[in-house]
């Protein structure tokens, strides 16, 4: 009975108690703050890649308004055979073009043009060419049953409505990716 009651050592086993909890706070507290820090450098990877592809969009668009014409100053720009058919007629009137939304970087045919922005490549597809609002007679305008005044609205012409695929990659680690679809009318 006495040595139940015996309090020697007591002081040792509370100490290594709380050192043990301490021990799993800090563990905790370092795991938390290393994990933070790959999410972080995750999210700056990941919109660095947005903005190549953002890059990748404009410098579609470009090409778009220029109609094939490859003046705008892009390193290591590579158009592929068959742009200049989709970016002038309907989806309907390609052949054998490739439509899909898929791209993939080891097949030129997926993709339409491929440009490098900084360290990353970045590949653009249109897949769809639809008609806009532009219709091919106009015969009415401003004459016979139309009354020219100044409550008159004239239509803005959209010949067309592209659908483009973009697919940004870093050239020295493909997992840092981004891809985006655009809707643009011209």
């Amino acid at each position: 009975m006495k040595t139940l009651r015996n309090e020697k050592g007591f002081a040792l086993g509370f100490v290594l108690i709380l050192a043990a909890i301490a021990l799993t706070m800090t563990l905790a507290m370092l795991l938390m703050v290393g994990r933070g820090s790959f999410i972080s450098g995750q999210q700056m990877r990941f919109r660095t890649a947005v903005e190549a592809s953002r890059g990748g969009v404009e410098a579609m668009l470009q090409l778009i308004a220029s109609r094939g014409a490859t003046s705008t100053p892009y390193t290591n720009q590579v158009l592929t055979a068959g742009v200049a058919t989709k970016m002038s007629g309907v989806t309907g009137t390609w052949g054998g073009l490739d439509n899909t939304l898929t791209i993939d970087p080891g097949t030129a045919s997926t993709y339409d043009m491929r440009i490098d922005l900084g360290a990353y490549r970045v590949y653009t597809k249109i897949v769809d060419t639809v008609d806009g609002n532009s219709g091919a007679d106009e015969g009415l305008l401003k004459s016979a049953v139309v009354n020219s005044g100044s409550g008159e609205v004239t239509v803005v012409s959209v010949p067309y409505l592209y659908t483009i695929e973009v697919l940004s990659q870093s050239q020295v680690n493909p997992t840092e990716r981004s891809r985006l679809s655009v809707l643009y009318q011209y």
